[in-house]
């Protein structure tokens, strides 16, 4: 089995990694920045995203985990610069729908899988306001994988949308309820149940159904 992990040089995605070594896995790992074990990509680059997908034959589970958190902090009468909401999208939504369009052939070859890490921010049942960015681009993510759920299903390409908890990590702060290897447990085991047919689900890390 080959599974390939975007974003797997810290945080969530690195969990995620040691979690598939550590079981025996054949796993790929990416970073946008040159890190020792991983291969390079910028999930917003087309180019390097074809030149990835060229160069493997048969993906079994692919799991969209990079992501950015931008609008930290930002202050909503003065903040959310333009520049702002072009790097949430382009990483969020347009990087996970580069990375799959890439992957698809090998994806089609292995009858694979695809995860998108998204968050309960996502949901419109959730809005305590705030953080418009990540929310907007969280939400476009979910909205993506549902319909790629549909296109795909045909193919026999199953897609789960997931949320991966409230992580200690450098995004979720040291305050927040799981560590790591908790989501990343949590959520290996949520990909391995994903079939065609709970394909475009919304799933906690932890197993639970989530409003849309």
């Amino acid at each position: 089995m080959t599974t390939l992990i975007t974003g797997a040089n810290r945080g969530i995605g690195q969990a995620l990694l040691h979690h598939y070594q550590a079981a025996g896995a054949q796993v790929i790992g990416t970073s946008r920045k040159p890190t020792p074990g991983l291969r390079v990509l910028d999930v917003t680059d087309a180019a390097g995203q074809r030149a990835l997908g060229q160069s493997i034959d048969a993906l079994d589970l692919l799991i969209c985990n990079a992501g950015v958190y931008p609008d930290r902090g930002q202050r909503l009468d003065d903040g959310y610069a333009p520049e702002l909401w072009a790097e949430g999208f382009n990483t969020n939504v347009v990087g996970v729908f580069l990375t799959i369009q890439a992957l698809l052939p090998a994806l089609r070859r292995a009858k694979g899988k695809i995860a998108i890490i998204s968050s309960q921010m996502a949901s419109d049942t959730r809005a305590p306001g705030g953080s418009y960015i990540y929310r907007a681009s969280k939400a476009a993510a979910l909205n993506l994988g549902r319909n790629l759920a549909t296109d795909l299903k045909p193919q026999g390409i199953a897609v789960g949308i997931y949320h991966p908890g409230w992580v200690q990590t450098e995004m979720g702060g040291s305050g927040a309820d799981i560590t790591e290897a908790q989501s990343a447990h949590g959520l290996a085991t949520r990909f391995a149940a994903l079939s065609l047919a709970t394909t475009g689900c919304f799933e906690t890390w932890d197993g639970q159904a989530h409003p849309f």
